[in-house]
């Protein structure tokens, strides 16, 4: 299968499905010598693991961390590092009644038409399963990227049109829904578990900032740094769509209102989000990507069986009624990796 693999200086590729032995990632391009201990990765693993909380999965993945290659005495090695993490709490049974049936809103149906064939058991490769192998390499780029000065943090913006009012960062880690404002992050709950309830989903809002990164990072035309981390953030299965700096407000703005103009401190204003001509230009990056509601839900919905026949279907199994939780280090792994590519293809540039 094409496609498994991200990045051309620092490059990953994942493997495994969800209800299958394991998932895992291979990374090549890291940096020797640099100091990294699993709980650097386990405490990455650790967020985005689910059963967390009433607003996720029930399903109970641990993600214990196992490195087996690429490091040495607790250093990089610059060969390859093989990060698996094993499946244990899998019931492919619960997919037997969707076996010979599409459930809407997933790949069932497309991937059957480009292969002939497809893992029924959780979606298999298409799973959000497969972000953990992400997190794992996003967490070995972050441990080099921090060398540069730089810090990744996103955080949930909005739920089902709640959309936080305050910017606390440290009230992110805090609550179940990832919230940058705490008032926000109990109504958010509370619409998520109304809905859950309901055999419902929702969508929502992860705004990501991206600090330290220096001027001057990002390829021209093509390989432009924003067309980069939007070809990162859509490539995670339940993103809709990105935006930065000002996004689709720039729409309706006028030029002199978009432009960032400049004093002798530097930028006046960061519409543009920290990125000019495909360019870093030093300044926060500033990203917005858009959660579709969760596919699987519990209300009855019209579908077809592989036959062609109609059919109604309703999906079993442990599910996120939301997604926005544990999007939220995925996004940031996805950033890692692009930025930690970046910097490796500024140097190799300027030699």
């Amino acid at each position: 299968m094409a496609g498994n693999s991200f990045g051309e200086r620092f490059r990953i590729t994942t493997f495994g499905e969800s209800h299958g032995e394991a998932v895992g990632v291979i990374i090549d391009g890291v940096t020797p010598g640099v100091e990294l201990d699993i709980s650097d990765v386990q405490a990455q693993m650790d967020r985005r693991k689910p059963g967390q909380s009433s607003v996720t999965t029930p399903r109970k993945e641990y993600d214990i961390v196992h490195i087996v290659s690429g490091v040495f005495e607790g250093k990089t090695t610059g060969t390859p590092i093989m990060i698996l993490l094993y499946n244990q709490d899998m019931r492919p049974q619960a997919y037997d009644d969707i076996r010979l049936a599409f459930r809407p809103g997933h790949a069932d149906y497309t991937y059957l038409q480009k292969y002939g064939i497809r893992d029924y058991r959780g979606s298999g490769r298409a799973s959000g399963r497969e972000t953990a192998g992400r997190v794992a390499a996003g967490a070995v780029a972050r441990k080099l990227l921090e060398r540069r000065g730089v810090r990744v943090v996103a955080y949930t913006k909005a739920i089902a049109g709640i959309e936080c009012e305050t910017f606390d960062e440290s009230e992110i880690e805090r609550n179940a829904v990832r919230a940058c404002d705490p008032e926000a992050a109990r109504a958010m709950i509370g619409k998520i578990e109304q809905l859950s309830a309901a055999g419902d989903s929702c969508g929502g809002i992860v705004e990501c900032v991206i600090h330290g990164v220096a001027p001057g990072i990002g390829e021209p035309v093509f390989d432009k740094l924003d067309a980069e981390l939007a070809k990162a953030m859509l490539s995670v299965g339940a993103v809709k769509g990105i935006e930065f700096g000002a996004g689709f407000a720039a729409a309706d703005m006028l030029g002199s209102e978009h432009n960032d103009p400049m004093n002798a401190s530097g930028f006046m204003s960061n519409h543009a989000g920290g990125i000019v001509g495909g360019i870093s230009t030093g300044q926060p990056i500033v990203f917005r990507i858009a959660v579709k509601p969760t596919s699987s839900i519990s209300k009855p919905q019209q579908t077809i069986r592989i036959s062609g026949e109609e059919h109604t279907i309703m999906t079993e199994g442990r599910h996120d009624p939301c997604i926005c939780p544990r999007i939220v280090p995925v996004i940031e792994a996805m950033a890692c990796l692009v930025l930690e590519d970046q910097y490796k293809r500024q140097a190799a540039m300027l030699g």
